[in-house]
């Protein structure tokens, strides 16, 4: 993938990047499975604002991802690689053999016609998904499950992949792409590859609508509001807030620990935050 840069014929162009889009092979996604989807605008069930920054944005419509590939020894061709607004990795419509179609987070190398499969024994080319015990050490690998038949919850954001480092009895051990290093059930199922669009993370914005077009909007300081609107607010000409930072309810920020003592760390073999 190609990142595309503009000749700074407005001020806004200067330094924006889209990507190039080479990949993508369809512009038309596959109407039996698109699902509407509504916005909340950061309000709740009683229409208050519960997520602040959030409102207006471009019409989406939802593709329906298989994230379970359970749809074993079954041959798929891939019809074609199609463009997501919901996530930042592209999609592959895959045409199976018994004629139902599905859509997958597309992994780099996979192209059009190429036939991926899931399931256990099969060959490990790119797309296919099979369980993390049979998969060779040292292969790169995304949509990685948790927990058996759960389907796909980590490694599917543009350009991640987890590698598989050791395997011992019914657990298979990861190194995430944070660093860190944990334990999966063996049964779990991964699939085999990079997720595609790999310069996501090198798109500039550039501009202000970029953000309203994805449904982000603007971000106010609370030392910029009134004491009414947040702790940190008011106060003679300008000020840093006159306390330790904190959230509009008055909870610290900035620093504060928010990790749930309820998370897991059964698994966990070397954490993110311990520097080698």
């Amino acid at each position: 993938m190609a990142i595309k840069k503009f000749r700074p014929v407005t001020p806004s162009l200067r330094f924006r990047t889209v990507p190039a889009f080479d990949e993508i092979t369809s512009t038309v996604p596959e109407k039996s499975l698109l699902r509407p989807l509504k916005k909340s605008g950061g309000r709740n069930n009683k229409g208050r604002i519960t997520a602040y920054q959030r409102g207006g944005g471009h019409k989406r419509m939802y593709r329906l991802i298989d994230f379970k590939r359970n749809k074993h020894n079954i041959p798929a061709r891939v019809a074609s690689i199609e463009y997501d607004p919901n996530r930042s990795a592209r999609i592959a419509l895959l045409h199976y053999a018994d004629g139902e179609k599905r859509y997958i987070i597309a992994p780099v190398g996979l192209n059009v016609n190429d036939v991926v499969m899931s399931g256990e024994k099969i060959e490990q080319n790119i797309g296919c998904s099979l369980p993390m015990g049979e998969i060779l050490l040292g292969t790169n690998i995304h949509n990685i499950e948790m927990r058996p038949g759960k389907g796909a919850q980590m490694s599917r954001s543009a350009g991640s992949f987890c590698q598989v480092v050791a395997k011992e009895g019914k657990k298979v051990t990861l190194k995430m792409p944070s660093g860190e290093v944990r334990t999966f059930p063996a049964v779990c199922f991964a699939t085999i590859g990079q997720v595609s669009n790999v310069d996501h993370k090198n798109v500039i914005w550039g501009k202000a609508g970029a953000s309203r077009w994805r449904g982000i909007r603007p971000n106010v300081r609370g030392v910029a509001m009134n004491p009414v609107d947040h702790p940190m607010g008011g106060g003679e000409g300008r000020s840093s807030g006159g306390r330790h930072p904190c959230t509009p309810w008055g909870k610290p920020t900035k620093g504060y620990k928010t990790r749930s003592k309820r998370k897991s760390s059964d698994h966990l073999v070397q954490d993110r935050r311990v520097k080698i």
